[in-house]
């Protein structure tokens, strides 16, 4: 069993919880997640079976897509709804405002990893020190929101819904904070669905019961996606049985007129998947092997 399953990540569930929950179901010990999703939070979340698992990191630096829903006039210290409100100030801002404070965290933005989360600071995880009433220094880091789109927006409530498209890395409701201490009525986070991850939409997505369902019912080879399909952007290259042997044994292939720093998609004579391979200074190295002898 290799691939990847696009799974629906219920609320309340951790994704270490969605990877306990497929290898108990296909009882198989080869499977991880690509990218950690709140427990609060819901949506898609890709899980690697097999070989699949040597190409999570590929999907986990691909951006991501999330429809948000920012409730104004509040803070809370975890920065979503599940926290103690902070501080608090009348919703006073236009639709206008609105879509220049969007505006202004479009684009490269730092960020400051807040104690809710599962960075490691000395070893340990913020939000475990955050349980224990204590606040350290976090470096900021960078990361890039590609678009913020407005949905829905209820000024009189104080409840927006937005389309954001951003790089891995990216705290939602980090975001929403931000936006909020810049508008000067303060923010936090409500609802989030991850609606894309990785090239997997919402769409395609199983429940967990739906999976269990299909797998009960000896249909569950039709829930697994192609370890190849995730590099569906790479161009395929078919090799003779002598350049087969030699990418198997480690060997580079010269002599290809490719362009350069690109990546490429390498099948044997029988057109079996065996690796991505990248070109660089004329020469095709192998990055990844997926074959399977």
């Amino acid at each position: 069993m290799n691939g990847v399953i696009a799974l629906n990540k219920p609320k309340g569930k951790t994704s270490h919880d969605m990877v306990y929950f497929v290898r108990r179901l296909l009882q198989i010990r080869r499977v991880g997640h690509t990218g950690t999703l709140d427990p609060d939070a819901t949506g898609v979340l890709p899980i690697c079976v097999g070989n699949a698992t040597k190409a999570s990191s590929y999907i986990m630096d691909s951006p991501k897509r999330y429809t948000a829903q920012m409730l104004l006039g509040s803070r809370t210290d975890t920065q979503d709804a599940s926290g103690t409100v902070l501080a608090t100030a009348p919703v006073q801002v236009t639709e206008q405002e609105l879509r220049a404070a969007c505006g202004h965290f479009t684009g490269k933005v730092e960020q400051t990893p807040p104690m809710y989360s599962a960075v490691k600071v000395g070893g340990k995880k913020l939000y475990e020190l955050a349980r224990e009433g204590k606040t350290v220094e976090r470096k900021r880091r960078a990361v890039t929101v590609y678009s913020i789109g407005i949905l829905d927006c209820d000024l009189e409530c104080g409840a927006v819904t937005l389309d954001i498209l951003c790089s891995k890395g990216t705290y939602i409701r980090t975001l929403c904070d931000d936006i909020g201490l810049y508008l000067g009525c303060y923010a936090h986070m409500g609802e989030l669905v991850r609606t894309q991850s990785g090239g997997f939409t919402l769409a395609e997505c199983y429940t967990p019961e739906a999976l269990t369902e299909l797998f009960e019912s000896g249909k569950g080879t039709r829930a697994f996606i192609k370890t190849e399909d995730i590099f569906s952007g790479y161009e395929k290259i078919f090799l003779d049985a002598a350049d087969t042997r030699r990418v198997k044994n480690g060997v580079p292939l010269r002599n290809r007129n490719l362009p350069e720093e690109t990546y490429y998609r390498l099948y044997d004579e029988n057109g079996g998947f065996l690796c991505v391979s990248k070109q660089t200074q004329g020469i095709l190295r192998m990055q990844t092997s997926f074959w399977t002898d």
